[in-house]
């Protein structure tokens, strides 16, 4: 299950390539939750026509099918900086030091292998569907109002792109901890305590006022 945790920055060079990062996955991010509001208000628009027009909007099904992979897949970096995606730590959370880790690490190596796989298929299915030569640059669209397939098709593989830099980084960040015996490494999510959270959320409404 998801955790609360922290990343922590220094003048290392992975620090700043952290850094660096982290602006893009905030801009994926960013499109998800702007795909996600935009069919909130297609869902209201398509419900009162329907209501008081007796016409729902026409492709509605269509424009969702093509917002979905935004809405799936675009913030997945930007959670699995920050060690808020959903995983389970039962055992992790009992590890300390080393032994920590080389867990995360190999976990970490684990998830990149299936990414950078995955992000290799993705594209391959994107370039089956992309073709200069046809209209709209599509060879398949929506079935209802014909919404070229590709551009979701794309999102796929700049999503998972993305990711694989952040587990580049983030075994980066694990090796050097298991290597140099670090207590609290740079660019990797430290899963922190109940009253660590406390203060960090008590700092925060501070900081509003």
């Amino acid at each position: 299950m998801a955790g609360s945790a922290a990343v922590l920055e220094d003048s290392s060079t992975l620090s700043k390539l952290d850094r660096m990062l982290l602006p893009i996955e905030r801009f994926c991010a960013l499109l998800s939750g702007l795909a996600i509001f935009a069919l909130m208000f297609l869902a209201a628009y398509s419900v009162s026509g329907r209501k008081f027009f007796g016409s729902p909007m026409m492709g509605y099904v269509d424009y969702i099918e093509a917002a979905m992979p935004i809405i799936a897949i675009m913030g997945v970096s930007y959670v699995q900086r920050d060690g808020t995606h959903i995983r389970m730590d039962m055992l992790v959370s009992a590890l300390k030091g080393r032994v920590l880790w080389f867990f995360e690490l190999i976990s970490i190596l684990l998830i990149l292998v299936l990414i950078v796989s995955l992000t290799w298929g993705a594209w391959e299915h994107f370039q089956r569907s992309f073709d200069f030569s046809r209209p709209m640059w599509s060879r398949d669209s929506s079935i209802d109002v014909g919404i070229p397939i590709w551009p979701s098709k794309l999102v796929v593989p700049i999503a998972f792109g993305v990711l694989v830099l952040r587990l580049l980084l983030q075994a980066w960040g694990y090796g050097r901890a298991l290597i140099l015996g670090l207590e609290n490494p740079v660019a990797v999510p430290l899963s922190l305590s109940v009253a660590e959270q406390a203060r960090l959320e008590a700092d925060a409404l501070e900081g509003a006022d």
